[in-house]
């Protein structure tokens, strides 16, 4: 699959998280001023896959596999947290020397944005973010409109379960109504069940699911980094989305009516694999 050709051309680095060495993977690529793609759940930096060669002739490109997804370490009976991925992203930004970048975040990772936004406005942030621009996630919780498998993976009894029974087949199924109708999602959902299938990460997806309860636990502080950033923002946003689409995009411009926001009206949850050429242009426009 092409996925392993992705990860076969990046590298896993060791990385400290809560005083535990991990390996993360990481992938650069192009040349210019810095970018940063952040992937959701429950995928991989593999989703960025289509848009990259574009991007990558304007921009240097930073993607990473966050801790328990892709072809990073997945520990098993571990707590995973939006804010350990937070942690992670400051780390590797440490790492890789990136003293300023644009970052871009999808669905899962529009939170760990948000933090980061927090984490700015609190002067604790050392990597200055010239630019957000996020793509279809929950940055209003009491709007996110989780769908029937997310709420049986966190069910404390059912999630173990559920985990241990997904299969290709039965993941794909679940996934499908996140993609617009017409749309051929058959390459991208079975790239997605590899990412989560790799070194044994099925087991540990209720554990990943917990993110929806730190959403709702950190909603406060999240919404006010976003409805305060002093950055710029901006705003691509699938409105087919049943999860988080055209009633999320009406909240941000309510809430955020100077921000830039490109409604692809015949998109669903995924942007950057429904209309590549058109997230790509947005994420190049000054």
């Amino acid at each position: 699959m092409e996925i392993e050709r992705w990860w076969s051309e990046g590298e896993r680095v060791p990385t400290a998280l809560g005083g535990v060495e991990r390996s993360v993977f990481v992938r650069r690529m192009g040349a210019g001023p810095a970018m940063t793609l952040l992937h959701g759940f429950p995928s991989s930096s593999y989703d960025w896959a289509k848009i990259v060669p574009a991007l990558s002739d304007r921009r240097s490109l930073l993607l990473l596999d966050f801790l328990g997804f892709g072809a990073s370490d997945k520990p098993p009976d571990h707590e995973y947290s939006l804010l350990e991925q937070a942690d992670l992203v400051e780390a590797i930004f440490k790492r890789e020397g990136i003293a300023e970048t644009v970052l871009v975040a999808h669905d899962y990772a529009v939170s760990v944005a948000q933090e980061l936004l927090a984490r700015r406005a609190e002067g604790r942030l050392e990597t200055d973010l010239r630019a957000v621009r996020l793509l279809n996630g929950g940055l209003y919780p009491d709007l996110h409109r989780r769908q029937p498998t997310q709420e049986l993976l966190l069910d404390p009894e059912q999630g173990p379960r559920v985990a241990e029974l997904m299969d290709e087949q039965l993941f794909a199924q679940g996934l499908r109504p996140t993609f617009a109708d017409g749309y051929d999602a058959d390459a991208d959902s079975a790239a997605m069940w590899r990412a989560i299938e790799r070194d044994g990460g099925r087991r540990i997806v209720h554990l990943l699911a917990r993110y929806m309860v730190d959403r709702e636990q950190h909603e406060a502080r999240w919404v006010a980094a976003l409805d305060r950033a002093d950055v710029p923002l901006s705003f691509i946003w699938g409105m087919l989305d049943p999860v988080s689409g055209a009633h999320m995009a009406q909240r941000i411009a309510e809430r955020l009516p100077e921000a830039p926001l490109l409604a692809l009206a015949q998109v669903a949850h995924w942007p950057q694999l429904e209309d590549p050429t058109r997230v790509a242009e947005a994420l190049l426009a000054d």
